[in-house]
């Protein structure tokens, strides 16, 4: 390997590592759900807020910091973004009432959405085009790592510290992070064209909105059931809470292996036609959970192939943001993991409001396939709007009047 190409590739990791922290902190909550209720005196379907809270974090700042920072040079604003998240989770000692770890998962999750949305771009400029993807799923595939390794062994430091240590074991990975990117992140001073108007120009094209809405309620389906698996698991298969972090394992292995396989599945079916055909395995996935969890072996498998499909839809949608938004690619791809948040907290705040009407764990799973449909729906949508829009310019240039000959002499 050339020395440029290993330190690419050390940048790219350098990123991972990030996206590592990220996953850990953003998975690790629903692994500990009881022990956080326990411990901040509320019970499991309120404690389902502290999710909330944390995806409201990243859908408040990915779009804010994404604009306001886009003269910033990104290499800095990485570093300086990873900093407040390390900051932000060591705070967490100091929270123990609800009111005080809702106020400290949503500055945690403020960075979230703009490290990963502003990591994807330097990453996709960092390879060839065709790499793109394979770039972004790298950085996003530090989410998969986090949930073979980080969030089950977060989970069982938790279940025998204290809930508050994964977070605080959190904010020194992001502080080791910052390191990380100081030493391997070349230079990346903004392009020269980068400007609050040129990003937000990218909300005045359809095809962005269309993209932010499949990851909205495509995604609000799988965290509607994932939010509330540890109290799924223990009760509908009867798995003893001990083994749960052998679940969450499950799920990011399927993580990993969705990753490396979207890159794939990108070359094979492009795109566009990738994300249908994930998001309609996932709602087909999502309709059958409830009844095939009881089966724990079948529930076990079930929630890996969930780990597995969004994870290459995930890259397929931010490769799919970068292209139709055009000018305002920071901004756009910072939206992706905003609205994947939004689903987050759509997702979880559904799944509470069915818990407490009394409907039993099973039913967050059949909400989330109704979720997961209508993302289809918006998909589909998306492609016919697409292939009107290319068959109307090629229309358009057919009809064009053909140059006028040059003049002989």
């Amino acid at each position: 390997m050339s020395p440029a190409r290993r330190r690419t590739a050390l940048a790219i990791l350098a990123l991972s590592v990030g996206g590592f922290a990220i996953g850990t902190t953003e998975f690790v909550t629903m692994g500990l759900l009881p022990q956080i209720a326990e411990g901040t005196g509320v019970d499991i379907a309120t404690a389902g807020h502290y999710v909330s809270a944390y995806a409201l974090g990243v859908v408040v700042g990915a779009p804010l910091i994404a604009v306001v920072a886009a003269k910033v040079p990104r290499k800095g604003l990485l570093m300086g973004l990873m900093g407040f998240f390390a900051v932000a989770h060591l705070a967490v000692l100091f929270a123990d009432t609800y009111p005080t770890v809702m106020a400290a998962r949503f500055l945690a999750g403020m960075p979230h959405g703009a490290f990963f949305g502003i990591g994807s771009v330097v990453a996709a400029s960092l390879v060839s085009h065709q790499r793109r993807t394979a770039a972004v799923a790298t950085i996003l595939g530090g989410l998969g790592v986090a949930n073979i390794v980080g969030v089950p062994l977060a989970t069982v430091l938790g279940q025998r510290l204290s809930w508050h240590a994964p977070y605080v074991a959190v904010g020194v990975i992001a502080a080791l992070t910052v390191l990380a990117v100081a030493l391997f992140l070349p230079h990346q001073p903004p392009s020269g064209e980068e400007s609050m108007r040129r990003e937000m120009r990218a909300l005045t094209r359809l095809q962005v909105w269309l993209a932010l809405l499949v990851g909205v309620v495509g995604f609000g389906g799988m965290f509607a059931m994932y939010s509330f698996i540890t109290p799924t698991m223990t009760s509908l298969a009867g798995l003893d809470e001990r083994y749960i972090p052998w679940v969450l394992a499950a799920y990011g292995t399927g993580m990993v292996i969705g990753m490396a396989l979207a890159g794939r599945v990108g070359r094979r079916f492009g795109v566009l036609r990738g994300i249908v055909v994930a998001l309609s395995l996932i709602a087909v996935l999502l309709a059958v959970f409830g009844q095939a969890v009881h089966v724990l072996w079948l529930g076990v498998t079930m929630v890996f192939v969930l780990g597995l499909l969004p994870s290459i839809l995930v890259p397929l949608l931010q490769t799919r943001l970068m292209d139709v938004a055009h000018e305002g690619q920071s901004l756009a791809a910072a939206l992706n993991h905003s609205t994947l948040n939004t689903a987050n907290a759509l997702g979880a705040w559904l799944g509470s409001v069915v818990l407490a009407a009394g409907f039993g764990y099973g039913a967050p799973s059949l909400v989330g396939a109704g979720l997961a449909v209508l993302g289809v729906g918006v998909a589909v949508t998306s492609v016919v709007l697409e292939r009107r829009a290319a068959g109307s310019t090629a229309v358009r240039s057919a009809d064009a009047p053909e140059p006028a000959a040059a003049p002989t002499h």
